[in-house]
């Protein structure tokens, strides 16, 4: 007898959280007033007249908490953090319930202002099959790419370090389902979170960011997080030491 160990989505996602902090995802709870939604944050984020926009609180809070000497980095910082988030929570649903929820920007909502890893609520639990495309559309399509657009227009961040940063996020996420699943025996799960992380980074707009061997991600962009002050290389880099900050070296 084959025992299937697969259940329906539930209500709190109660099954994410032993996987840690990067997969939780709240249902309930949000503060009052309400935090905004992603789709009002990609949405306005590229107004340079704001000096208020949502984008702008988490840039200077991470820029604060890292002591980081350059804008960009705590942008490329910030964006990686939420890219981690994103796929974290849809490819542990995808491993653990075969299924995901609907992730529209219009349902979730963000505290900029929140520590690390991003607190995001999710306003209703509605079940989608948990596929390569519906991942496409929900993460890439449906968070990342406005994401890179906004960060883009209004911070100037190179387009290759941001999908840098997303690839890297999605392995990351992966391997830590696989570790995680194989440590339990849960084969399956972890084989699934694999294969669909190597379908995912086939996508066009991934595809070309590094080169995944089994669920070691080797990429071909740095996050700069070797300029922040006691920083190093992330374990994915690019770069084998920290390069030397001198004009002529390009980590973007």
């Amino acid at each position: 007898m084959v025992l299937l160990l697969f259940v329906d989505l539930d209500p709190d996602l109660a099954a994410l959280g032993p996987l840690g902090g990067f997969f939780a995802l709240r249902t309930t709870g949000a503060p009052s007033p309400p935090p905004p939604t992603l789709a009002h944050v990609y949405g306005n984020a590229s107004a340079h007249t704001d000096e208020h926009a949502v984008l702008d609180v988490r840039v200077r809070k991470v820029a604060d908490a890292l002591r980081a000497p350059e804008t960009r980095i705590a942008v490329s910082v910030a964006q990686q953090g939420l890219a981690a988030r994103l796929w974290s929570v849809a490819l542990g649903c995808a491993a653990l319930y075969e299924q995901v929820p609907d992730l529209d920007p219009r349902l979730l909502r963000w505290d900029p202002a929140g520590s690390a890893p991003d607190d995001l609520w999710l306003s209703a639990v509605r079940p989608l099959p948990a596929t390569a495309r519906t991942l496409t559309d929900l993460v890439l399509h449906g968070h990342l790419q406005p994401l890179a657009n906004t960060l883009h227009a209004r911070y100037r961040v190179a387009e290759g370090l941001l999908w840098g940063n997303a690839a890297s996020a999605l392995a990351g996420a992966a391997r830590q389902v696989d570790g995680w699943a194989r440590a339990r025996g849960r084969t399956r799960a972890g084989g699934r979170a694999r294969d669909l992380a190597a379908e995912l980074l086939a996508h066009p707009l991934l595809a070309g960011t590094g080169t995944l061997t089994g669920t070691a991600f080797r990429r071909r962009s740095c996050c700069l997080y070797y300029r922040v002050p006691g920083g190093g290389v992330c374990g994915d880099c690019c770069f084998p030491r920290p390069p030397c900050s001198s004009p002529g070296v390009t980590s973007g």
